[in-house]
């Protein structure tokens, strides 16, 4: 039997609509970028012999401009002044417009002012973009080129406390490698730990004193930190002690057997109490410390000889790199190694061995001038050239207490890393039961919420501030579920996830819907998420540029807001006031609920903060 012509229609819209999908990429586009592509070939047929125009596009920040807008002809109006034209820029933004390739992004576009070129896209093809966004998945754009990312993160000391220095980096540093990996990357995750060094030959000597049979039963150090302290107090005070520190030094460097043991032991104690943190902040990093690169600081200092670029100053052999006023020690009066030379070492190895195409450390920003000391040598050698590698010194400010002072305890002491995460924990159930979440989810339940809520708010409270900047650690502030913190943003994220639900609308039928239902953009509020939605692959190109992961924290942020706007003036469940029961529903905007719920997910997966699917 036949299709009516209403089923005839209908199978040949869907038909229609399924080959248009075909042709949309699996992965997001990033609109910012292809409108650069559109403008940037615009420009050259406009104007041929204007060499590196510049391109600017934006999103526009006042919807009844447009969408997007280009502000090139103000700065080609600028540098072809320079040359000796002068040519109003408004003409210029003319010129441009005409030139505009077909493509099938750009509905219209209008000039303002002194030559804005306010850019309207199609809806029909953003649109087409969310539902592509719906059938594959949260897809990075394509990469050009799989490259190898070292990011250098966390790096406490041994048989010292991880603080919360320890803790910026630690979370800063995760957060980048998510980033990276999400985008199609190779990233080996180092955890650069002190190991080695003067503080071990004074361990090993209090080690040998406290627990002499120490080679034959397990020494059992429970306070690494208070045993660190009173082997400092007896350096510091018993010459008879420093001597045989210093000789214990000698025999750990010399590979000694019985030291290494003490070395070994000393190191244990101290991976286990790290691994306590990285377990609560599911942190997951490959230990490299000064210790792996202890045989190659030789063979650097002789290839800094051997191109003469080692100068003798007081017994030290210093070395000069071009530009800078301080010289890097790569040898001290003593024949003893420094940071300088361990870090030389490191990036050599990175660079050669590991064939790495971006190197980035992230440390406090008071490490900042001893980075560009070593890149600049390491350039000077010939190592690397950063037009070609990039290596970067991604540096964070200090945390300060609510007295806006560095954070300690009442005490004066730094604060224990593992205290802090305890502290989070209390204070996020004491907040769930406040809510009475209590009452409603299984112990099992309220424990994860607990969790989420916990490590969630400590590491967006970092990642959401300009990590350039310091920034003040306040609980109270972490765990208020208004504004911008990662306690708003979870629960906002789990109403979404709880809309289908709520309307009965299981998950085969959400699939249908998305492979048969267009996604109408009519009404602003739906034009506004739909367009917040799709820039999410170039927030991730500017993070990628400059490293500052606030910038993902705002965009979240602000589609959370942007999706609340669009729920309370669109309606996307009718239920009956009387019975509740659901009336109608509206497909295109619950698949618009899924759109957001999915980019939320991604935000939440980069930046280390686990949802749950009720709170």
């Amino acid at each position: 039997m036949g299709d009516t012509v209403a089923e005839y229609t209908s199978r040949l819209q869907q038909q229609s609509l399924q080959e248009e999908r075909s042709q949309c990429s699996k992965t997001m586009m990033n609109i910012n970028q292809r409108l650069q592509e559109i403008f940037g070939e615009a420009i050259r047929e406009a104007f041929p012999d204007l060499e590196n125009a510049p391109l600017a596009v934006t999103p526009n920040q006042q919807a009844k401009f447009g969408d997007y807008q280009c502000n090139s002809a103000m700065a080609m109006a600028q540098m072809m002044k320079s040359k000796g034209l002068k040519v109003n820029p408004r003409e210029i933004a003319e010129k441009i417009q005409q030139k505009i390739p077909d493509n099938e992004l750009i509905e219209k576009t209008e000039i303002a002012g002194p030559g804005f070129i306010n850019v309207h896209l199609k809806r029909s093809f953003v649109s087409k973009l969310l539902t592509n966004l719906l059938l594959n998945g949260v897809q990075p754009p394509p990469l050009p080129k799989k490259k190898k990312v070292i990011v250098d993160f966390s790096s406490p000391n041994i048989a010292k406390e991880m603080h919360v220095g320890h803790l910026r980096s630690t979370i800063i540093g995760d957060s980048m490698c998510r980033l990276f990996e999400f985008l199609g990357y190779e990233v080996l995750r180092l955890n650069h730990v002190g190991d080695w060094g003067t503080q071990f030959g004074m361990l090993i000597a209090h080690l040998q004193d406290k627990f002499p049979d120490y080679l034959s039963v397990s020494p059992p150090i429970v306070d690494l930190q208070a045993f660190y302290k009173e082997s400092k107090k007896r350096f510091d005070v018993d010459e008879d002690f420093k001597k045989r520190a210093y000789q214990c030094v000698v025999k750990l460097q010399s590979k000694d057997p019985a030291f290494i043991k003490g070395w070994n032991l000393i190191c244990d104690v101290s991976r286990k109490e790290f691994q306590k943190v990285y377990n609560c902040l599911d942190i997951q990093i490959i230990e490299r410390g000064e210790s792996f690169y202890q045989n190659m600081m030789t063979a650097v200092v002789k290839e800094f000889e051997a191109k003469g670029l080692v100068e003798m100053d007081e017994g030290r052999k210093i070395v000069f790199a071009p530009g800078q006023q301080i010289p890097l020690t790569v040898v001290k009066s003593d024949g003893g190694y420094t940071y300088d030379t361990s870090d030389l070492a490191a990036l050599r190895h990175r660079l050669f061995d590991e064939q790495a195409d971006i190197i980035i450390y992230v440390t406090d920003s008071g490490q900042s001038t001893h980075f560009q000391l070593v890149f600049a040598a390491a350039q000077m050698i010939g190592w690397y050239d950063p037009k070609v590698t990039r290596v970067e010194h991604a540096g964070f400010g200090v945390v300060l207490g609510e007295d806006k002072k560095k954070f300690k305890t009442r005490s004066g002491d730094t604060v224990r890393l593992m205290d802090l995460l305890d502290e989070g924990l209390k204070r996020s159930m004491d907040k769930l039961k406040e809510k009475e979440r209590d009452k409603v989810l299984t112990p099992e339940e309220l424990t994860k919420a607990q969790q989420s809520v916990a490590f969630g708010c400590i590491k967006y409270a970092d990642l959401s501030h300009n990590r350039i900047n310091d920034y003040m650690f306040s609980f109270d502030k972490m765990l208020d579920d208004r504004g911008n913190t990662a306690a708003y943003l979870l629960y906002a994220f789990t109403r979404i996830r709880s809309i289908a639900r709520l309307a009965n609308i299981d998950e085969v039928t959400l699939r249908k819907a998305v492979e048969t239902t267009e996604i109408v953009l009519e009404h602003d509020k739906e034009w506004k998420l739909g367009k917040c939605l799709l820039r999410f692959p170039e927030i991730l190109q500017k993070i990628l540029e400059d490293l500052l992961l606030h910038t993902l924290c705002d965009y979240l942020y602000e589609l959370a807001t942007t999706f609340t706007e669009f729920y309370d003036s669109c309606y996307c469940v009718e239920k009956d006031r009387q019975t509740g029961d659901v009336v109608k529903v509206n497909m295109w905007r619950m698949l618009l609920c899924e759109a957001t719920a999915a980019i939320m997910a991604k935000c939440f997966d980069i930046l280390s903060i686990k949802p749950v699917s009720r709170m």
